[in-house]
């Protein structure tokens, strides 16, 4: 819903849709695959504790709550505002700057950012009503109860989750990935091809503020990136629920030859 450091805006729409009405999403973020399908019936957990008490904060708010926080400008500084409650101000710190992993006080001086803050108000404000119904609580992925869901599980990354609050450094990557096997239901895992704690299939190549990374998935059921690669000269990774051929998506989704690269990775498309 707010920017937010290694967000999904850019490629959740790669990622296979549920096929149970609950999703979990462990390490919660922005939750922009959960805001995608709003309408299930969501559980939130995130061991940042901000993060937390601003997704609960905004599910109490009204339109009203977000289009009155201040107009702020290109260098103003948040310690200047007199805000409700800290929830308020950690909410504003996230987007008066893009993609950041903790609250901001100084509004971006990039471009006209302060236009770009009443915009993202006012999306967000329009948006409240999704959230109303999910549950929202602080927590450790190893907490959840073990039920029957769509799991979307996005940690801090093996390579580049360093960068968090609750960075990767707490992270136990072989007991994460027994973990997220042992899920019941359908789970979805996020990373990039550096990481080696699962058998990753590639996604699509991005671009950071200083390195190209290729996002990756790991799932227990099809997905089309095991479609794109299978006719790579690598093995393929099939889990057996993959391998008892019960569970293929409803339908395949090919891709042209053009949005894929050599290595049959998917290109992001060019920025208009």
């Amino acid at each position: 819903m707010f920017s937010y450091y290694g967000s999904k805006s850019k490629v959740v729409d790669l990622y296979p849709s549920p096929k149970f009405g609950k999703i979990i999403e462990p390490f919660a973020g922005s939750a922009r695959y959960s805001l995608k399908y709003f309408d299930r019936d969501v559980i939130l957990v995130d061991k940042y504790e901000k993060l937390i008490a601003i997704w609960l904060w905004l599910q109490k708010c009204s339109k009203n709550d977000i289009l009155k926080l201040p107009k702020m400008k290109a260098g103003e500084n948040t310690d200047n505002y007199n805000f409700d409650c800290p929830e308020a101000k950690w909410f504003m710190g996230f987007i008066i700057q893009g993609g950041v992993n903790a609250p901001r006080k100084t509004v971006s001086s990039v471009g006209n950012f302060g236009q770009a803050v009443e915009r993202e108000k006012e999306r967000i404000a329009s948006e409240l009503f999704k959230i109303k119904h999910w549950q929202i609580r602080h927590g450790s992925y190893s907490e959840i109860e073990n039920t029957e869901a769509t799991w979307f599980i996005d940690p801090p990354y093996q390579f580049g989750g360093e960068y968090y609050i609750k960075s990767n450094k707490a992270l136990n990557f072989q007991q994460l990935g027994e973990w997220c096997k042992s899920r019941s239901g359908q789970v979805i895992v996020c990373e990039n091809t550096k990481a080696d704690w699962l058998p990753f299939y590639p996604m699509r190549k991005m671009q950071g503020s200083q390195y190209t990374t290729t996002e990756a998935i790991w799932s227990n059921y099809r997905h089309d990136f095991q479609a794109v690669q299978s006719s790579m000269f690598e093995p393929r990774h099939l889990t057996p629920l993959a391998l008892d051929g019960a569970n293929a998506p409803d339908s395949q989704q090919s891709f042209p030859a053009d949005v894929l690269d050599g290595d049959g990775v998917l290109l992001e498309p060019p920025r208009q």
